[in-house]
C-alpha cells in the first residue's frame, strides 16, 4: 500500500492512476486528518450508466400509465421479492 500526499498525488496522478490499474493500493493523505483511497470502477459500478438510464425512463413511463403494483403488506413484499 502506498501513502502520499495530495501534492504528490497532484503532480504525479497518471503515474498513482497506473499502480492501481496494476493492482496497488494508493491512499492520498490530504492534511492531517483526511485520506482518500483510490479505486478503479467498470461500467457496472457506475449508478447511472446508459442502461440504468433507460431503465429508469421507462419505470416513469410505466407509472405513468399506471402500470404499477401497489403493495401494502410486508407479506406481499417478501412474495414480490420471492422470500
Amino acid at each position: 500500500m502506498l501513502v502520499i500526499s495530495s501534492r504528490e498525488f497532484r503532480q504525479n496522478q497518471k503515474l498513482y492512476f497506473e499502480k492501481v490499474d496494476q493492482g496497488e493500493q494508493v491512499i492520498v493523505q490530504r492534511g492531517n486528518d483526511k485520506a482518500y483511497a483510490l479505486t478503479p470502477i467498470s461500467e457496472d459500478d457506475m449508478y447511472f450508466n446508459a442502461e440504468m438510464i433507460q431503465k429508469i425512463k421507462a419505470s416513469i413511463k410505466e407509472a405513468k400509465k399506471g402500470e404499477v403494483k401497489k403493495i401494502s403488506s410486508s407479506k406481499e413484499i417478501d412474495e414480490l421479492l420471492g422470500l
